[in-house]
């Protein structure tokens, strides 16, 4: 099947053939962005995630509007269920008898109190695998606490890991911790779900999206703690750079520079320190010099960077072969990139751009197979699934 190519809709229930995940079942009681990220990675790759929730609104990201909801929750079915009475918890255990893996996104403890949790998912069915994805992990003096995802990063170590020589991070303007915890939550499952077919017994996993997102910036913050005489000055650490950053042209657009090897930084000052005679020096040559002037290093290219317009910066670092690109400031410009066309990255999926699963695989693969469900939309269907029709 050509790459993102709309799949045979009598053929969308069975995933995608080639992938272990076909034939794989995920009831997803998660809400909100990190369980659903990480089990729509599992639909895009031929899992049947079927989406539990709650009848009276169902998962509150469908609150935020059907883009947002879309974004995370393709190629998933829908089924209500009123786990608060019997009868829906009833039905969910029938369904984890059939299913390879849970995914919930509660506090510690609440699945056990509306009595499906682990013990009781496994007297079911033996092999289930029950994913808990929530802030701070099922025990330790934080596992009861609120939280999202600024919270995590606050504890991770990331505003401990400088950006610049400027000082300290700020938030980032995408959720980085909860999708950090959804990458492994997907990781994990789909490792997990394999060795329980193997050896017939599923366990429990405890996904932390502190533990996470401390995975990514706690190893680089405990690595380079301050700068590099051990004093903690803002701007300082090994991994902080005058060269490696974001600049202003003269038109007032932003770029991207990062001439971390001296062979790019060596033909880029030959190359403009006729122009530019604060570049015409051979000081900064090695890398070791460039770090230790940082500041002096991002003085010299922040004003170099702004006496021209980004057309022509675009033209002179292209053509030098130099490190570089524009910073995407909107999205028509991340829509209008030709590199980003090119790889068929972006498609209006049922109207509405989605980034397509990032991997391209050999055998192909058509992410956008099953737009994202109406509430309950598929329950009629699922709970006839329990009883199929005798031959």
């Amino acid at each position: 099947m050509a790459e993102d190519t709309p799949a045979d809709p009598r053929a969308a229930r069975s995933g995608v053939a080639w992938s272990g995940l076909d034939g794989t079942r995920v009831l997803d009681l998660s809400r909100l962005l990190p369980g659903p990220f990480a089990t729509m990675l599992l639909a895009d790759l031929g899992a049947d995630v079927v989406k539990v929730e709650d009848p009276s609104g169902g998962d509150p990201l469908r609150a935020f509007g059907a883009d947002r909801f879309a974004a995370s929750n393709r190629n998933k079915r829908s089924i209500a269920l009123d786990l608060r009475t019997a009868d829906g918890r009833d039905t969910f255990l029938r369904l984890a008898a059939r299913a390879d893996a849970v995914v919930e996104s509660f506090r510690p403890g609440v699945l056990d109190r509306i009595g499906i949790g682990y013990q009781r998912l496994r007297a079911a069915n033996p092999r289930i695998v029950l994913c808990s994805l929530t802030g701070y992990g099922q025990d330790g003096p934080y596992s009861g606490r609120p939280g999202h995802d600024l919270n995590f990063l606050g504890l991770s170590g990331f505003f401990a890991l400088p950006p610049g020589v400027h000082g300290a991070a700020t938030r980032p303007g995408v959720r980085a911790a909860d999708l950090i915890g959804a990458m492994y939550a997907a990781l994990s499952l789909a490792a997990a779900v394999t060795g329980a077919r193997r050896t017939g017994t599923g366990q429990h996993l405890d996904i932390s999206l502190h533990d996470a997102a401390t995975a990514w910036a706690g190893g680089p913050a405990l690595a380079a703690p301050g700068d590099a005489s051990g004093t903690g000055a803002p701007g300082g650490g090994a991994l902080v750079m005058g060269d490696n950053d974001v600049f202003t042209t003269a038109d007032g657009r932003r770029l991207s520079f990062a001439t971390f090897e001296d062979k790019f930084w060596i033909a880029f000052r030959t190359a403009l320190g006729p122009a530019f005679p604060a570049l015409d020096t051979a000081a900064f040559d090695r890398r070791a010099d460039r770090t230790a002037r940082r500041r002096e290093v991002h003085e010299i290219l922040t004003g170099t960077f702004a006496a021209r317009d980004l057309a022509w910066w675009d033209r002179v670092l292209t053509g030098l072969d130099l490190p570089w690109a524009p910073v995407v400031s909107t999205p028509d410009e991340l829509l209008g990139d030709p590199h980003v066309a090119a790889r068929g990255l972006v498609h209006a999926a049922g109207g509405r751009p989605q980034i397509r699963f990032p991997t391209r695989f050999g055998a192909g693969l058509a992410t956008f197979r099953r737009p994202a469900p109406a509430l309950g939309e598929h329950t009629a269907e699922i709970l006839a699934e329990l009883h199929p029709r005798e031959s």
